[in-house]
């Protein structure tokens, strides 16, 4: 049974401080994720991607051939991820990354080609893959940001993925009173919550993770990393998304 789950950049760095780790959020996280097997992690970039994409300009749209900025955004990523394998790998955990610069791209209207190949093999050979959000060769733009989101949503349609999660800052997609919305069915149950389809942005927010979640076939689910061990346990917490 193959999951995928993402670790938000929100949860596992500190983003009100540049290229910092949450330490005591990310050991959580690898002590839940320790033990489990047939598992694709894909983190986010919180203060390492976003804080030198932004020096930069750059954004899924707004692309750069800056070799100086492609470099520092992409050697932010690669840094985190090996903060990321070194907690994994401390557990016992057998983490290799996958850097998408490498792999990934879009075409000139923006459409993601991310083969899944290399995932499937080193899954199929008992290895836990660590993807993370990345800057990928965009045409006619150079390069853009490949967000987490995206990379989640684009590997569990290639994998065929019997399970999906996102594990967030928060317990789930809140509502007008800060309560957890158990289910999700289309967007516009929780348009007047999270707002209009054209105000999203897909690099980050919660209006983004719903909208590209509802594209999947398979269920999703967000929740907050108290409920990261029962997800990965066969729980359904926080917002299940379908």
């Amino acid at each position: 049974m193959t999951t995928v789950l993402k670790l938000g950049g929100s949860v596992i760095t500190d983003k009100e401080r540049a290229e910092t780790v949450d330490g005591p959020a990310l050991d959580r996280a690898a002590d839940a994720v320790a033990g489990h097997d047939d598992l694709v992690l894909v983190h986010g970039g919180g203060s390492f991607g976003h804080h030198n994409a932004k020096e930069y300009g750059v954004s899924t749209t707004d692309g750069t051939h800056d070799v100086e900025g492609v470099l520092d955004i992409h050697n932010a990523m690669k840094a985190l991820n090996g903060l990321v394998l070194r907690r994994l790998h401390a557990r016992d955990v057998p983490a290799v990354p996958v850097h998408p610069l490498s792999a990934a791209s879009r075409d000139a209207d923006g459409e993601l080609t991310l083969p899944a190949r290399q995932v499937e093999t080193l899954l199929d050979e008992g290895f836990v893959p660590v993807v993370h959000g990345d800057v990928v060769a965009h045409a006619g733009e150079g390069v853009t940001v490949l967000s987490g989101d995206e990379i989640v949503t684009s590997l569990a349609t290639s994998l065929d993925a019997d399970r999906v999660g996102l594990c967030s800052t928060v317990p789930g997609v809140l509502d007008a009173g800060d309560v957890v919305i158990p289910r999700i069915g289309a967007y516009e149950d929780v348009a007047s919550v999270l707002g209009g389809a054209d105000t999203t942005d897909v690099s980050g927010g919660m209006a983004g993770k719903v909208q590209t979640l509802l594209a999947l076939e398979t269920p999703a689910s967000i929740f907050g990393l108290d409920d990261l061990a029962g997800f990965l346990a066969g729980e359904s917490p926080g917002t299940t998304i379908d």
